[in-house]
C-alpha cells in the first residue's frame, strides 16, 4: 500500500516532494477518466488473487463491495480527490483503504502500476475503438443509403479544383464510403493487438505469487495474453498504431468535408447542408461540353484510332472550339472531319452526359451498373466486419 506520504512509490524516500514536482508528475486531471476500467481490472485481479490463496472468499468479497462503492462515487460525481492522488490508480486504492481499512492493502499484492496502467490504457482503448467502430459503420452504411438513392444524379468530377468528367453523385459519395471501409478493416486490427491482457506481469519479471493469467484474461474478456512480461509493461507501440489510424482517419473525413465545403459554396451550389441537401439542377447546369473531351478521345479510339493520337485529335478539336468562340459540342461535323475523318455522324451521341457515365462500366467506375456493384461490395463488407 502507499507510504506515509500516501505515494506507492515513497517507501524508501525522506522528505517533502517540491510542489512544482508534485505539480509536474501529477497524471490525475487527464487519467481520471479511466476510473472505470481502473476499477474493472481491480476486481478482476481481486478474484485472481483469491484464486491463488493470497486473499479470502471474504477478503475478496469486501475488496469487491469497496470497489463498488469506489465507482458508484465517480458514476455519481461525488467522488472527492486529495493532493496526494497522483493518478486515477493512487485515488482509488487510497479511497478503498477510507472505505473498507487495511484490507484494500492486499489488492497490490504481486501487482505494480506498471502492469495495472497498461491494462487499464489497454482496456479503455479497446472500448475507445469499439465506440469508433460502430460509428465509422452508421456513416458509412449511411453514405451507402444516400449513394443508392441518388444514383441518377450526375455532377462534374474535378481533378486539381479543374471539370474534368462526368460522373455520378453516388460516385463521389461511394469514393469517400470505400476509403473509410479500409479505415474500419484497420481499426478491427489495431483493436485485436490492443486486446491482449498484460495484468500479471508485474513490474518486469512477472507475477510471483501463482496469480492465474488465463483467470485474468478470461474475466476482462481479453483474446489474448502478453508473451513477455518486460515487453508486456513497457511497450506501448498500439498507441502509436492507433494515433496513426486515427491520423489517416481524419485525414479521409477531411478530404470529405473539404469537397462539401467547397460544393455549399455560392460558387458551386451543388449541396446544402441541411435536412436534405442534394441540388440536383445546379449540379446538371454545371456540366459542360469542354468535360467530354476525354469521350472524343474514347469515340475515336472505338473507330480505331491508337488512344494517343486520338487525345492529340481531341485536344486538337478543344483549340478549335477556343479558337472559333464556341462551346465543343457547336463544332460542326465538316470542321471535326478536317482533324480526323474518322469523325461520322454518330459523334453526336458523345454529347450527351447520361451516355458519358454509362460508358465506365468496368468494375471500380461510375456506370449505374458499377455504382450498383460497389454498393454491394461496401455492405458486404460491413456486414463481415460486424459478424
Amino acid at each position: 500500500m502507499a507510504s506515509e506520504s500516501g505515494k506507492l512509490w515513497g517507501g524508501r524516500f525522506v522528505g517533502a516532494v517540491d510542489p512544482i514536482m508534485e505539480k509536474f508528475n501529477a497524471s490525475i486531471s487527464y487519467d481520471r477518466q479511466l476510473w472505470k476500467v481502473d476499477v474493472q481490472g481491480s476486481k478482476a485481479y481481486s478474484r485472481g488473487l483469491e484464486k491463488a490463496g493470497l486473499l479470502t472468499k471474504a477478503e475478496m468479497d469486501q475488496i469487491l463491495h469497496g470497489l463498488d462503492k469506489v465507482a458508484e462515487e465517480w458514476a455519481q460525481g461525488t467522488f472527492k480527490l486529495n493532493s496526494n492522488d497522483e493518478d486515477i490508480h493512487t485515488a482509488n486504492e487510497r479511497r478503498l483503504k477510507e472505505l473498507i481499512g487495511e484490507t484494500a492493502g492486499k489488492l497490490h499484492t504481486g501487482r505494480s502500476r506498471n502492469d495495472q496502467v497498461v491494462t487499464d490504457l489497454r482496456l479503455w482503448m479497446r472500448q475507445t475503438c469499439s465506440t469508433l467502430s460502430g460509428l465509422l459503420w452508421e456513416l458509412i452504411r449511411t453514405m451507402v443509403d444516400r449513394a443508392e438513392a441518388e444514383r441518377d444524379v450526375l455532377f462534374p468530377g474535378y481533378t486539381h479544383l479543374q471539370r474534368a468528367q462526368p460522373i455520378r453523385w453516388s460516385h463521389w459519395i461511394l469514393s469517400h464510403a470505400v476509403a473509410l471501409t479500409r479505415d474500419s478493416e484497420r481499426l478491427l486490427e489495431v483493436r485485436k493487438r490492443i486486446n491482449v491482457l498484460p495484468l500479471g506481469s508485474g513490474a518486469i519479471a512477472g507475477n510471483p505469487l501463482g496469480v492465474d493469467r488465463e483467470l485474468l484474461r478470461a474475466e476482462l474478456n481479453f483474446g489474448a495474453i502478453t508473451l513477455n512480461s518486460m515487453d508486456a509493461t513497457s511497450e506501448r507501440d498500439f498507441v502509436a498504431e492507433f494515433l496513426f489510424w486515427a491520423s489517416l482517419c481524419m485525414t479521409h473525413l477531411s478530404r470529405m468535408a473539404e469537397d462539401l465545403i467547397l460544393y455549399c459554396t455560392k460558387e458551386f451550389s451543388f449541396v446544402q447542408l441541411s435536412d436534405a441537401y442534394i441540388h440536383q439542377e445546379n449540379m446538371g447546369q454545371a456540366l459542360s461540353p469542354d468535360m467530354l473531351a476525354t469521350d472524343l478521345a474514347y469515340y475515336l479510339v472505338r473507330k480505331g484510332m491508337p488512344f494517343r493520337q486520338a487525345h492529340e485529335a481531341s485536344g486538337k478539336a478543344v483549340f478549335m472550339a477556343e479558337t472559333k468562340g464556341v462551346a465543343l459540342n457547336q463544332l460542326s461535323l465538316q470542321e471535326l472531319q478536317t482533324i480526323s475523318p474518322l469523325f461520322s455522324g454518330d459523334v453526336s451521341c458523345v454529347w450527351d452526359y447520361g451516355h458519358s457515365v454509362e460508358q465506365y462500366g468496368a468494375l471500380g467506375g461510375t456506370a449505374r451498373s458499377s455504382v450498383d456493384w460497389q454498393i454491394r461490395q461496401v455492405r458486404a463488407l460491413l456486414q463481415a466486419q460486424q459478424a
